[in-house]
This record gives structure tokens, sequence and C-alpha cells, in this order.
């Protein structure tokens, strides 16, 4: 794999706002993605994280809600130093729950796969209506690519991951949007506590989809907060 700073990705700073996730772009304040996501969740996804709190416990559900963005965080974090070349493979040997997970995605997910990056944990906007942050945005086996880290205990299936996918597809309608490219697809690659690893993608016609899908809850979050279209 190989750096291409094939454009220029703005700074942002963030910040939350009656409970809603915004990023500061100079003067311009845009909601997030994943708090549109979160905005307008069905009735049916409310009722299922209800019921799932309830059956857990809440102070459980607690629990593995705060451990899950903390590992996230860290393989985060593992994954970007090594796509910035500040780490290499050695780095990964310790046994860290975190640093295998990342391993893991390294080794079957990016190696002979990621041809080129463009950009690691990169803001992208869609001017004056969301914003977001991508992972890595490059060429993934020779398709340009929005691509996204995800940590998982369990595995996951197709059906059950509309969230990540619609998040993926904001912001590959974003980059096109403001740098005219053409990224026509997007991978998501996962890796479990148990270190199983997936990939999930969609590209072509149906990734437009998907962009049509965040355009639907994008003007339904703007109508609950009465804002301009």
């Amino acid at each position: 794999m190989r750096w291409n700073k094939k454009y220029n990705y703005p700074t942002s700073s963030r910040a939350t706002e009656d409970g809603i996730r915004r990023y500061l772009l100079g003067e311009t304040k845009l909601p997030s993605v994943t708090s549109i996501l979160d905005a307008t969740k069905s009735e049916e996804d409310k009722a299922a994280l209800a019921n799932w709190r309830e059956r857990t416990g809440e102070a459980v559900a607690n629990k593995i809600v705060k451990d899950a963005a903390s590992r996230g965080s860290q393989m985060h974090s593992y994954l970007e130093s090594f796509l910035l070349g500040r780490e290499n493979l050695s780095f990964f040997e310790d046994k860290e729950q975190y640093k295998t997970m990342a391993k893991e995605i390294i080794e079957k997910g990016l190696k002979n796969r990621l041809e080129e990056i463009w950009g690691v944990e990169c803001t992208l906007y869609y001017p004056d209506r969301y914003a977001g942050t991508a992972d890595c945005v490059g060429i993934y086996e020779g398709q340009s690519c929005i691509i996204d880290f995800k940590n998982a205990r369990r595995p996951k299936k197709f059906e059950y991951i509309d969230s990540w996918l619609l998040q993926c597809a904001a912001y590959s309608l974003a980059h096109n949007v403001v740098y005219n490219s053409n990224i026509t697809s997007c991978i998501i690659l996962v890796c479990t506590v148990d270190n199983l690893f997936q990939e999930f993608k969609i590209q072509g016609p149906e990734l437009v989809t998907y962009q049509n899908l965040f355009l639907g809850r994008l003007k339904k979050f703007n109508e609950m907060n009465n804002l301009v279209q």
C-alpha cells in the first residue's frame, strides 16, 4: 500500500449540542452522520434496543456499550498508526486484545488489498447538510473506496448492519459531492473479540441505493428538528 495525498481533507472540531454531535468547520456547524442515524431509528429498532437493555439489565448494558466504545477506540488507534507508518507489524505481537483484533484486520483485510491510501481519519462533509469521519479513503482492490473498521462481540449478518452501511454510504456521497470523485464502493472490515474477521461490501447500484436511503434519513432528521432542507 502506498500513500497518495490526492485530496486536501479539512480539519474540524466536534461539540455536542442538545444531544446532537456536530462538526465545526470554520463557522459552520453540521450534524454528524451517526447522530442523524441515531435520531432517525425506526420504532422497531428502538423497541429492539429497549428490549435488549431490559433483558440484559441497565448496568450490564451500559458496561457492554462502554467496553465496546473503548475497545473500538483502541483498535482504531492502532490501525491508524499502522496506516500512517508509525508502527510495523512487530508492534502487534503483544497479546493485548485491541492489538490482536487490529492485526486480524491488517492481515486479512488490508495487506495486499488496500493499494493506495488517500487519507485516514478523514473529515468528510456534504455542504450545509452533514459531516463525519471516515476511517480510511483510498483504492481497495482496484476501486475508489471508503474503508471502515468495526469491532463486535459476536459475528454480524449483513441484514443487521444497516446503520454501518448507511454511515459509509453517507461518507461516499459527501466525498463525491465535494471532491467530484468517483467513490464506487464501501468496505467494512470487522473483527470480533474472539478474533473472527469479517468483511462486508456495497458497490455500484447497491451503494447508490444506500446513499439515497441515507438522504431519506437526513430529510427525516431535518423535519424532526424543523430545519430547512
